[in-house]
């Protein structure tokens, strides 16, 4: 994938805060976790998890305890894809948008389970690159295809998709312009799902750990009832929807024992353990119009 001009560029990353999170990702090429994790399976991740680990690895000796947390990380990284493929019934002639594809892990894992036709949108240029070449590796080229897109504003006609997907992606975006897209390009009937991370607006207006974790990962997280207004006012009818705050913790306490921690493991921890911060999976239908 090349960019082909600055104005092809500019038509992608339109606002300064693109421009800083476009900056932020393409700068970010070591990522040593994601790369590491993916090593064993070729399934790169840039999502985190929900569910228990086994424990047992914290009492492993020193100098195979670290390939044990890393192994278990990504245990837990590629199972948390299924919060996605479970809430999804599609057909190998069915098609799927992927917002916020990253080196394509979720992408891979929906066509291998389904064997549809899957469209990844990034504006990381290297996350495309290295996504396209493991396509040619799996042999998938031809049903999974990454582009050089913005997810709120993406090449593709009206109704084209049986399906979207975002996998702790939206706090990227604004979520109303993003609504907006995915029920355009959505067949009537389709399903949009997605997992994030989100201020639980119940309970609080504000958290520090919520600007911790904001200024770490340069994002915009937005409040649970954001969510939920925005699916509404873009006629995305939720028919699921998951609260798993308490089992997103365990991924981050195992994390936290890892040599390779960011820092951002504390602020996580303290905004799920005190229900600032919430995990949501939700499943919602594209309602006709009229």
């Amino acid at each position: 994938m090349t960019v082909e001009s600055v104005s092809v560029k500019d038509a992608v990353v339109r606002t300064a805060y693109e421009r800083d999170l476009h900056r932020h990702w393409e700068e970010k090429q070591s990522d040593e976790i994601n790369l590491l994790l993916g090593e064993a399976d070729g399934l790169y991740h840039h999502h985190f998890a929900v569910g228990d680990f086994n424990r047992n690895i914290l009492n492993a000796a020193e100098q195979d305890r670290e390939a044990l947390i890393l192994k278990e990380m990504h245990r837990l990284e590629s199972e948390q894809v299924a919060l996605i493929t479970d809430a999804l019934d599609l057909q190998p002639d069915a098609r799927v948008l992927d917002g916020g594809s990253g080196r394509g892990g979720t992408s891979f894992m929906i066509h291998d389970r389904f064997g549809c036709r899957v469209d990844g949108v990034n504006f990381c240029t290297h996350h495309i690159e290295f996504a396209e070449r493991l396509a040619l590796r799996r042999g998938s080229a031809d049903r999974v295809a990454f582009h050089y897109a913005n997810m709120v504003h993406t090449p593709f006609a009206d109704g084209v998709f049986d399906a979207v997907v975002t996998n702790e992606t939206t706090m990227y975006v604004d979520l109303f312009e993003a609504f907006a897209e995915f029920a355009r390009v959505l067949r009537p009937g389709g399903r949009y799902v997605l997992v994030t991370w989100c201020l639980n607006d119940a309970v609080t207006a504000t958290s520090p750990d919520v600007e911790a974790i904001d200024e770490h990962y340069v994002c915009h997280i937005h409040k649970r009832g954001t969510y939920l207004k925005a699916l509404a006012e873009n006629g995305l009818v939720p028919s699921r929807v998951l609260d798993l705050t308490a089992e997103a913790v365990p991924y981050w306490e195992l994390r936290d024992h890892s040599r390779l921690k960011t820092g951002v493991e504390a602020p996580f921890l303290a905004g799920y353990r005190q229900n600032h911060l919430n995990y949501l999976v939700i499943a919602a239908e594209r309602v006709a119009a009229g």
